[in-house]
């Protein structure tokens, strides 16, 4: 691989980790490099204008939301609990 090509690569891991909302670890196991690798080239990236504002603000509201989604799952699950109990009981 090329320098140019490398600093690409490293380009668009540092923009993946950053936006993707996935965990560092995630991304750098499904890149293949590893994760010290990774978060040595988001720290050198950290100046650059790698990733707009724009980017960041969604991948900010991606993780509320993903968040939010989680929440929403667990309650879910506890009422069809509940809802499955209270049926099984007999007056």
């Amino acid at each position: 691989m090329g320098l140019k090509r490398t600093d690409e690569f490293g380009a668009d891991a540092v923009r993946i980790a950053l936006t993707s909302g996935l965990t560092r670890k995630q991304v750098a196991s499904d890149l293949g490099v590893g994760l010290s690798t990774l978060n040595k080239w988001v720290t050198g990236h950290r100046d650059m204008d790698i990733v707009s504002d724009e980017d960041l603000d969604l991948a900010r509201e991606n993780e509320r939301l993903r968040r939010e989604n989680r929440i929403l799952k667990a309650e879910r699950d506890i009422l069809k609990k509940a809802t499955a109990f209270f049926a099984s009981q007999k007056p």
